[in-house]
């Protein structure tokens, strides 16, 4: 990091290294780690100490996140920046499928072992789903749970289901098991996006892709919603890249890159 960069920019650096750091870290690690003088580093970080940004440790000579990171953390999460930033994607995905089938378009995001749905997009033609805002639903068996768990490693699915009686069972379809699930998974990871037909409701099928942070973990799902006699592989396959192409712009979104700054 050479001595042109921004002062705001070696800032962020700084705090982006301590937020993903398990433990505190010591000045010269950062310095040597960032590319930056250590004379630089202790300037910097004194700085930060007097906004709250930052915490010294003095008898163990290590600095961590302050205060006011954490502070900057909670206000973010009051904003509900996924579902402001999600929602204008959304919206146009549902516009952009209703000209190929009636389906609903929305937004979920994995709670522990469940789906979480946070938006939803309607066509004006009516599809009955149960994918409703603040529904939970069992994340093995919605298309936009498997999206992320795909994404997951191997140990944190086997953490979030852990014997054969975490798998719910609702129409007599979908994983019942842990092998059944991760060769589901494994199938729809290398297709790139997941698929349900009547694992939730008999006679609806749902698509889903995975949007991703800036640290590339899944932080959501978009998902298709529509009725399974309207669409044969073919048109799933279309609808599978309307939501990937939606996804990506969250992806963007999220992870604050200038091509999603207007």
């Amino acid at each position: 990091m050479t001595g042109n960069v921004p002062a705001a920019t070696r800032t962020l650096t700084v705090l982006r290294a301590l937020a993903s750091a398990a433990s505190p870290l010591t000045a010269a690690s950062l310095a040597r780690d960032l590319g930056l003088p250590r004379s630089s580093m202790y300037h910097l970080l004194s700085a930060m100490e007097d906004a709250g940004f930052v915490a010294h440790f003095p008898e163990e000579g290590r600095w961590g996140l302050g205060v006011t990171a954490f502070e900057v953390g909670a206000a973010y999460l009051r904003h509900d920046p996924l579902e402001r930033l999600a929602r204008p994607p959304i919206q146009r995905l549902a516009a952009e499928v209703a000209q190929i089938i009636p389906a609903v378009a929305h937004l979920g995001v994995l709670h522990g072992s469940e789906t979480l749905y946070l938006l939803k997009e309607a066509p004006s033609t009516p599809v009955t789903i149960v994918a409703e805002v603040g529904v939970r639903l069992p994340a093995s068996l919605t298309a936009s749970g498997r999206a992320m768990l795909a994404d997951l490693p191997a140990a944190q699915v086997r953490a979030l289901f852990p014997r054969n009686d975490s798998f719910i069972d609702r129409t007599g379809l979908g994983p019942m098991t842990l092998r059944s699930l991760n060769a589901l998974l494994a199938e729809e990871r290398a297709r790139g996006w997941a698929q349900e037909d009547g694992f939730i409701t008999a006679g609806l099928a749902s698509v889903a892709v995975a949007a991703h942070d800036h640290g590339g973990r899944p932080a959501a799902s978009v998902g298709l919603t529509f009725r399974s006699d309207h669409t044969d592989e073919r048109s799933r396959e279309a609808l599978a890249t309307c939501a990937r192409r939606c996804a990506r712009e969250i992806s963007r979104r999220l992870s604050g890159s200038s091509s999603s700054i207007r």
